[in-house]
């Protein structure tokens, strides 16, 4: 499954705990360790903010400035433990808020930072804006708008306000959207780099850092470079031996690595710990490559209990639950529907890309070619972009073009699918090519 990776769900609220986790944790004492011994280690701060915010709010009902804190507190913990209950919340705490001060930039800030978690893009550009009016020289409004205009494909407005971004604060949560714009436009080295240089900016958020790590590690995985992956991951691991993405990222290297029995071990733990969607995917799809077809059958239910779950709590997730069903024997009118809406709703390369394995699923080859022609248009170098499109190549008969692109997917990353690598080598071959 493909979840949207975007650098405002890494980075986007240390505005929020910048400055006051230190304080808060040590107001919280004792209460905060209670808390932290059920969590891992980077939610500590976290649960030390919301502790304190929430004193503070009982002492003081318009205490606004608390609420801000502690919506976003709120935020990050949807973070560490994968629960979207907090999103209603969060929205509550943020209305209030703005009722009382529509200016209040750190709660428009937020309130960006909310729809984009919840995949409502339009939203997000429109708080990210009027954020950025009230907070014209503030970094964190510019970063809400960057991840909007990229996941609506506006991606000459999405380099503007990076770079100013860049220009206002030169850290990791700019650096990450560098990165990830330089990933879409092709540029791995230069994705890498960026990367590396947000992990080594650091910042006062530790889960924010770990998980810029796990984006470099991520990287690393997708462009055929598993050691490098597991160096990330391991190295966040050290820091904390309970960080689930990192445990996720360790199960994919392993099993890009042919480990099978490891991969499966590694992703029922860090699943059993945080049971985010894709991470439940991915050790499904270890069941189904392995012949387990009961535990691949339960885990894929257990992916749609939790993409309900989001979805419940205001996620718009048509996108990944169009490719998930597409990709695992699900409804195809349906998954081309939802992929069509998420059309319309997030015209990214990465919808496009959705669009295209639709259409050819449905019949509409030619409709295929021309979105995959589009999701691939700013050259980024994604092997599944390639693979669906060597496939819709291939039954098109563009038999020449289809060579490339698998060539190309495998060329990317020789383990880019669990499900499709092998059918990409086959089809190389056949059209006489050389894995």
């Amino acid at each position: 499954m493909r979840i949207t990776r975007l650098a405002s769900l890494a980075v986007g609220l240390t505005v929020v705990l910048a400055g006051c986790a230190n304080q808060a944790a040590r107001q919280a004492g004792g209460a905060g360790e209670a808390q932290a011994a059920s969590s891992h280690q980077l939610s500590r701060a976290t649960d030390a903010v919301i502790s304190t915010a929430q004193s503070r709010l009982r002492s003081s009902a318009t205490d606004w400035q608390a609420m801000d804190t502690l919506g976003g507190a709120y935020l990050q913990k949807v973070r560490e433990v994968g629960d979207p209950g907090y999103y209603p919340k969060v929205e509550a705490l943020l209305r209030q808020a703005l009722a009382h001060d529509p200016g209040d930039g750190q709660a428009l800030t937020l309130m960006g930072s909310l729809a984009l978690a919840r995949h409502q893009f339009r939203d997000a550009l429109t708080w990210g804006q009027k954020a950025h009016a009230a907070l014209p020289y503030s970094a964190p409004p510019l970063g809400v708008i960057v991840d909007a205009d990229t996941q609506l494909g506006d991606y000459p407005a999405a380099l503007a306000a990076c770079q100013q971004m860049v220009d206002t604060k030169p850290d990791l949560s700019s650096y990450a959207r560098v990165s990830y714009l330089r990933e879409l436009n092709g540029d791995i080295p230069g994705a890498i780099s960026a990367m590396r240089m947000a992990v080594e900016a650091g910042g006062p958020v530790p889960e924010n850092v770990a998980y810029t790590r796990m984006l470099l590690g991520t990287l690393y995985l997708n462009s055929g470079y598993p050691e490098q992956a597991a160096t990330q991951y391991q190295q966040t691991l050290s820091e904390d031996p309970g960080y689930a993405p990192a445990i996720a990222g360790m199960g994919r290297v392993r099993a890009a690595e042919g480990r099978e029995a490891e991969a499966i071990s590694l992703l029922k733990q860090a699943v059993q710990m945080y049971p985010q969607p894709d991470s439940v995917i991915t050790l499904g799809d270890l069941y189904a490559v392995t012949g387990d077809t009961r535990q691949a059958r339960q885990t894929y239910d257990l992916a749609r209990a939790e993409i309900s779950l989001y979805q419940a709590n205001g996620v718009d997730l048509d996108a990944e639950l169009a490719l998930f069903e597409l990709d695992h024997a699900g409804d195809l009118a349906a998954a081309a529907a939802s992929a069509e809406q998420a059309m319309r709703d997030r015209p990214s390369v990465v919808t496009e890309d959705t669009v295209a394995w639709a259409r050819y699923r449905r019949g509409d080859v030619q409709g295929a070619v021309q979105a995959s022609r589009d999701a691939l248009r700013l050259g980024t170098r994604d092997a599944l972009f390639h693979y669906h499109a060597g496939v819709i190549e291939e039954a098109a008969g563009m038999s020449s073009a289809a060579r490339t692109e698998f060539a190309t997917a495998l060329a990317i990353n020789p383990h880019f699918s669990l499900l499709y690598t092998q059918d990409a080598t086959a089809r190389l071959r056949a059209l006489g090519g050389a894995a």
